[in-house]
């Protein structure tokens, strides 16, 4: 077991393992128990009642969160011809076609959190999925990042936009914020996130569809919520 920090046990002794918090409580706490010498990030991690092998039951997409994510994100955009400039414009931090493909492959250079591209670019990122795609990066419809509105998935994303996806274990792992935010405008972020995941619930999904949701600072313990407070279902 890795070694815990005097801060994260004393964090630990606030949280009662076998409870389940409301989710008010449970996101405050999260704050709450953020003591790193840094402004901790506050994340959700929310195991889901679906089968991600099967393609009817993908659970994946994207929201502005109300507060943002206190997070400034790099958006490398693939575009061409007169979207370079609406690109550039609207505050995209890199812009090319085949030269930025090459830099990323024979540079192994990701000096950004975000990719973007326009439809017909597709064939060029396409290219790139063995390197995109590990790194959650390959740009995708239903996340708003394939796109000819360059300009609103760019004000988006710089606004706070979040993506959400299912991993190999059908747990969605994302972000609502820093823990300096305070409780307030954190509980407004989770809302706004569980909200946009119970909408997102495959038609295929049979039972419980949330499982369970924890939310943790980057360096406290877990804390979980009462998923019945959050949807029956």
């Amino acid at each position: 077991m890795p070694k815990r920090s005097r801060n994260y046990k004393e964090n630990a002794k606030k949280i009662e393992k076998a409870n389940l918090y409301e989710p008010k409580e449970a996101v405050a706490l999260a704050a709450e128990t953020a003591k790193a010498k840094f402004d901790e990030t506050i994340e959700v991690h929310i195991k889901l009642g679906v089968d991600g092998r099967h393609a009817d039951q993908q659970v994946r997409g994207a929201l502005v969160l109300p507060h943002g994510t206190g997070k400034s994100k790099k958006v490398a955009v693939f575009a061409k011809g007169p979207k370079i400039k609406e690109a550039e414009d609207a505050g995209a931090d890199y812009v090319g076609a085949e030269d930025l493909a090459q830099r990323i492959q024979s540079e192994n250079w990701f000096d950004f959190d975000v990719v973007v591209a326009t439809p017909d670019m597709m064939g060029v990122v396409g290219k790139l999925g063995k390197v995109l795609g590990p790194k959650g990066l390959m740009p995708n419809p239903k996340s708003g990042t394939v796109t000819m509105d360059l300009e609103k998935a760019l004000s988006d994303i710089k606004a706070g936009k979040v993506e959400y996806r299912l991993d190999k274990s059908n747990i969605i792992h994302t972000t609502i914020g820093k823990a300096s935010f305070g409780a307030e405008k954190l509980n407004d972020n989770f809302m706004a996130l569980i909200s946009a995941v119970i909408k997102a619930k495959p038609s295929a999904a049979k039972g419980q569809y949330l499982k369970s949701v924890t939310v943790a600072a980057t360096m406290g313990p877990g804390i979980k919520i009462n998923t019945a407070k959050l949807t029956a279902n």
